[in-house]
């Protein structure tokens, strides 16, 4: 079951981790689905890069800025097909509206979807 703080945020902050395994954080904007939570970022991001590598994450609902207001939860993140991605990015413009639809205006080209199961399997 998803932590409640995750419901009630704005912003996420998503913790990847090298191939070294430093961690390297960056606040996204997600929707939360379920038992997962879904983001939608650029499809050659380095924290895709770095997913592709290890699925292993740390979440915590954040700021603007990616400052945590909670604990991080462990979790395992997983690279979407076109359709999941179009199916996040749909969810992403409607949760966030206008920003969204400024934002992500050229559609999903260029965009790839995560899932982030929070049960920390790997296939949700």
């Amino acid at each position: 079951m998803q932590p409640e703080a995750f419901v009630r945020a704005t912003y996420l902050s998503l913790t990847t981790f090298r191939r070294d395994g430093r961690a390297v954080a960056t606040a996204v904007w997600f929707v939360p689905d379920g038992d997962r939570l879904l983001v939608v970022t650029g499809a050659t991001s380095g924290k895709v890069k770095r997913l592709r590598n290890d699925p292993r994450v740390l979440v915590a609902p954040s700021d603007m800025r990616g400052r945590p207001s909670a604990a991080p939860v462990e979790a395992r993140a997983v690279v979407l097909d076109g359709a999941g991605t179009a199916d996040a990015l749909a969810a992403i413009r409607k949760r966030y509206g206008f920003q969204a639809r400024l934002f992500f205006r050229g559609g999903s080209v260029g965009l790839v979807g995560l899932a982030i199961d929070l049960d920390g399997r790997p296939d949700a």
